[in-house]
């Protein structure tokens, strides 16, 4: 529903490969970090973005969006929904090209607003699952 297929694989293919991940520590016991290694292991450039603004998977962290001082194609959120609104919101700041929300992560009021303002966007999906599937 908040993200057909020809979307998935835009954001994907498209975009471009640095992806900022918020809420992505160094806890491996957490799905972000899973994720971010997955999508390493397809060729994108991952960025961490967590209060504690570790190095995950070799690469340097940040507290926030607006700390990345490089160009971001995708944040990927991996905050709970009530914190995810105001993440989609600084993505059009910096001006990102997409957002995606993880499983379970959902915002209508986000995602109409993160589209109003020009970015491709999907929710409740997660890109660790779907980029294999692309083939």
């Amino acid at each position: 529903m908040y993200g057909d297929q020809a979307t998935i694989r835009k954001i994907l293919t498209e975009l471009g490969d640095t992806w900022a991940i918020v809420g992505l520590s160094s806890n491996q016991h957490r799905a972000a970090y899973g994720v971010a290694d997955v999508l390493q292991r397809f060729g994108k450039r991952i960025v961490p973005v967590h209060p504690k603004a570790e190095t995950v998977h070799g690469e340097k962290g940040y507290v926030s969006l607006a700390d990345i001082p490089f160009e971001v194609d995708v944040v990927d959120v991996f905050v709970n929904s009530g914190l995810a609104g105001p993440v989609a919101d600084e993505a059009v700041t910096i001006g990102a090209k997409g957002v995606w929300f993880q499983l379970g992560v959902i915002d209508e009021g986000a995602y109409e607003r993160t589209r109003a303002a020009g970015l491709v966007m999907v929710m409740d999906r997660c890109p660790a699952i779907e980029i294999p599937r692309l083939g």
